[in-house]
């Protein structure tokens, strides 16, 4: 069978519409980036966020890279 994917932002979108119908006032990252929290709450529901959709990857990929490419600038 056919490993299911779905967009983890639409999953915690989907758990704080159902709190919020329920008169809580969900808040997710509260005191900074609100990735690891949602991770923590999929992984609560037994869901393994991966690291694509993860915008914190991508950005420390760009920063390695960067500083890379600034260390070789004088090497050539």
């Amino acid at each position: 069978m056919a490993e299911e994917t779905y967009n983890p932002w639409t999953i915690v979108n989907v758990v704080f519409q159902h709190l919020a119908d329920q008169g809580l006032h969900p808040v997710l990252g509260e005191t900074g980036h609100p990735g690891e929290p949602a991770a923590q709450l999929l992984r609560a529901l037994g869901i393994q966020p991966r690291a694509e959709g993860d915008i914190r990857m991508a950005q420390d990929i760009h920063d390695h890279l960067a500083r890379m490419r600034a260390s070789m600038e004088g090497v050539r």
